[in-house]
């Protein structure tokens, strides 16, 4: 009896480990590949995702939109993301250089910024015309975490107006939100990203494209997280990212590509 009581106590942990096995597995491949990206890409990158379901049906992917000041932060208190597409190569290298990386960082496009309104004619509008009195408030992503308001301060500084437009100046938390404020006319005239002013909702009005020798080059960079090494699915994504469809929808979105 003993001998039997042992058989089937050894035969129940065995089971039990099957059991948890399974679940594990399931789990892990029911877990959505998580990506971090810069709330300039959140038209494009839903409709190249929208794409690649139709080659990966099974693909489970969540993406986070936001400042990529913000989500570097987040990344290195330990958020769980897979993929991590800036604004600015420098956060990802930041990222690189605590080992926070599966991959190096890479340039996968360069961004644009360009006057926007939801009340002007933006397409007469230059840097120096916002110093007129018509205008009198300007919508600005905040230059301390949101790569775009870095280079919409480097512009406005270039052009010689930042402290005549200080007073003028209110800030969105990220450049999407920067759209919003101008679109919503919270903001007679926003900064705002190219890719943002060609969604359709926002295309029906004009823009002015602000001469990018006047700001360092928004050159958006991502990486494969270390939490997203082992994620073969994180992988074939950076992967699409690279490929001629994908191209096609960011150039739609006047991101400049073929950048090394």
């Amino acid at each position: 009896m003993a001998f039997l009581a042992a058989f089937f106590a050894r035969r129940g942990r065995i089971f039990a480990m099957f059991v948890s096995l399974i679940s594990a597995s399931f789990v892990s491949a029911s877990e959505p590949m998580r990506i971090a990206a810069a709330s300039d890409l959140r038209y494009a990158l839903n409709d190249i995702i929208e794409l690649y379901h139709h080659s990966h049906p099974g693909a489970n992917i969540e993406v986070i939109y936001g400042s990529s000041g913000k989500m570097t932060t987040q990344i290195m208190n330990g958020a769980p993301y897979d993929l991590f597409f800036s604004a600015d190569i420098a956060y990802p290298i930041k990222l690189r250089d605590h080992e926070l990386t599966a991959t190096e960082p890479a340039v996968y496009t360069l961004g644009r910024i360009v006057l926007w309104s939801n009340t002007l004619d933006a397409t007469n509008l230059t840097l120096e015309t916002l110093t007129s009195d018509t205008v009198r408030r300007i919508a600005i992503a905040q230059p301390s975490h949101a790569p775009y308001g870095l280079r919409t301060k480097e512009a406005l500084q270039s052009a010689g107006v930042w402290e005549a437009v200080q007073h003028k100046l209110v800030f969105g938390e990220n450049i999407a939100h920067t759209a919003q404020m101008a679109q919503s006319g919270a903001a007679q005239v926003g900064i705002i990203a190219l890719s943002l002013a060609k969604f359709p909702d926002l295309a029906r009005h004009g823009y002015h494209l602000i001469d990018d020798a006047l700001h360092s080059p928004l050159a958006q960079g991502f990486v494969v997280t270390r939490r997203g090494g082992n994620k073969p699915q994180a992988r074939a994504f950076a992967e699409y990212m690279a490929s001629d469809q994908a191209h096609h929808i960011m150039s739609r979105y006047g991101f400049t590509m073929g950048v090394d």
